[in-house]
């Protein structure tokens, strides 16, 4: 039964699937509205949603015919809410796109992260704390909460404060930014609330209900300064494939091998099957995952525009999983069966309005980097992490790397970069450099993983998940030499992964590399370890982590 109605603003966002799915869980009733007339006059509360670049979501304002409507629905008392783009559309403008006017309710500009010191964008768990305890509550932020982040730009809690308005505060590194703010009618909050799973379903809660009065106000003690900052993410991945039956099932293997070991070599074992994806990510969800990635690892039998069965997992998936869900394989443009071309933007557009989050980008991305240094370092503005960053934003661009370890006995045996090891090979080499991969691990090209990363970068890639396939399935840690030499050679933050097989890896990883996330897959499929032994884990020696205690509303 549903307890109202509330009405979004579609400016074709790529979270409006799971807003969606926030809203209706908490009861209400959704209505869309494209442009002016198709019903903000009726309107008694108005969400604001927006992801990726500040002038492209503005320009849509005002193309739209919005700003002037929004303003006066803003003066009439109506209430409305914005989400991360949308808490920026509220101010004057941003470095990010210079030129392009805001709506101009804070009269300040946005400015970047410095990333001299830190990974850009800001992604992942961090506090929303209100700035002083006699402030009327924003709409049950907790102190002791943690709230999903992804932006590169962020906005200072001086003027907002001078102007009236009550500011929770967020700390990413030691610059202080708006994590929510509140006056009047207008409430908004550069986190998701819809991917800050029961946290933040309380927050949207709150604000669908009118109630301004927050359950535990913020008091600047011990306990909350050690609270403030950026988690460490512990990620959920699920290999996703089709079975001899033809059904998706999550699965895994060693360095790539999926099927069951057989009692004769020439007899092929049935492939691997640890659950149902959805199921799956449900479970992982409830057990504190911070996100869950769905890798399909034999891509598409047809088109991904028509791949109803891996669609409708993420449909499913994004109705119980309030957390950001990230989507890879087949991310590329393509030719549809009937010749139609069919663009990568187009593809992750698809999977965007599915549900989810983040695209991840594999072969496609490596063979884009080979053409980047065949044309001297110059951009197309066609690969597919230009285009969808263009769109959708940075944060929406994941590039998953596939390296192989080569052992090389000096530095001059190679013109590839390389590093000196603490493992050396097994002749004795004491050098080192990561070559990429395609096709899942099966094809050997050109390139190392320095120059990867770096040229996907450029390209407009937000975050790398860096996989090994050295490591993969073998329990034995992650390669933090790898880690280690990818992270000096990029800003954006990098996901560790491939070699999990107990928590102390984690904190080996967390301890000896400066990576924010680490992912996890076998050893939770094989239930040796659920995530939240992970996180108690780390938390007993002294990391912080989001522990979200109450799975309930």
């Amino acid at each position: 039964m549903t307890v109202g109605t509330v009405h979004v603003l579609d400016l074709e966002s790529g979270n409006l699937r799971s807003l969606s799915n926030a809203i209706k869980k908490l009861g209400y009733e959704v209505k869309w509205i494209k442009k002016p007339s198709d019903g903000l006059d009726e309107a008694e509360i108005l969400l604001f949603p927006g992801v990726g670049n500040f002038g492209h979501v503005i320009s849509e304002l005002w193309n739209r015919g919005f700003v002037e409507p929004l303003r006066a629905y803003i003066a009439s008392g109506r209430r409305i809410m914005g989400i991360c783009v949308g808490l920026q559309a509220f101010f004057s403008g941003s470095t990010e796109s210079p030129g392009v006017q805001g709506i101009g309710l804070v009269p300040a500009e946005l400015q970047k992260f410095n990333d001299s010191t830190k990974s850009v964008p800001h992604i992942g768990w961090n506090s929303a704390s209100v700035t002083k305890p006699e402030d009327e509550g924003l709409y049950d932020l907790r102190a002791e909460s943690k709230y999903y982040y992804v932006h590169s730009y962020r906005a200072d809690t001086e003027v907002p404060l001078r102007e009236g308005w009550t500011v929770a505060f967020g700390n990413y590194n030691g610059e202080e930014f708006v994590g929510a703010m509140c006056k009047d009618n207008v409430f908004a909050t550069q986190f998701h609330p819809e991917k800050s799973g029961v946290a933040g379903l309380r927050v949207l809660r709150a604000f669908l209900q009118g109630t301004r009065i927050s359950k535990a106000q913020a008091s600047q003690t011990d306990t909350l300064k050690k609270n403030l900052g950026l988690t460490k993410r512990v990620i959920a991945c699920l290999d996703v494939r089709t079975n001899d039956e033809g059904d998706l099932v999550v699965t895994k293997g060693d360095q790539y091998d999926v099927r069951e070991k057989t009692a004769t070599a020439t007899a092929e074992g049935q492939v691997r099957n640890l659950g149902k994806p959805v199921e799956v990510a449900e479970r992982y969800y409830l057990q504190g995952a911070d996100e869950v990635t769905f890798l399909n690892i034999t891509s598409f039998r047809n088109c991904p525009l028509v791949d109803t069965p891996m669609l409708e997992i993420l449909r499913k998936t994004s109705e119980t999983v309030f957390v950001p869900l990230t989507i890879g394989g087949g991310i590329r443009d393509i030719i549809d069966p009937d010749g139609t071309k069919i663009s990568a933007l187009d593809v992750a557009s698809v999977y965007f309005r599915s549900g989810a989050d983040k695209v991840s980008i594999g072969s496609d991305a490596v063979l884009a980097a080979e053409q980047f240094y065949k044309r001297g370092e110059v951009l197309s503005g066609e690969t597919p992490m230009e285009m969808i960053s263009r769109a959708y934003g940075a944060q929406a661009v994941v590039v998953s790397v596939d390296p192989k370890r080569v052992y090389v006995s000096s530095q001059e045996c190679t013109k590839h970069h390389v590093i000196k090891t603490s493992y050396p090979g097994p002749n004795g080499e004491e050098y080192a450099w990561y070559q990429c991969t395609i096709k899942g691990g099966r094809e050997l090209r050109d390139l190392d993983v320095r120059q990867l990363v770096m040229a996907v970068e450029k390209m407009g890639a937000g975050e790398i998940l860096l996989n090994c396939i050295d490591k993969d399935g073998t329990n034995s840690g992650f390669d933090l030499e790898l880690i280690n030499d990818v992270k000096s050679a990029v800003k954006i933050p990098v996901i560790a992964s491939s070699g999990a097989g107990k928590p102390e890896h984690f904190l080996e990883v967390f301890e000896k590399t400066t990576t924010n996330a680490a992912l996890g897959a076998g050893m939770f499929h094989r239930n040796e370890y659920k995530v939240a032994d992970v996180k108690n884990y780390l938390s007993q020696h002294g990391l912080l982590v989001r522990n979200e205690s109450e799975l309930v509303l």
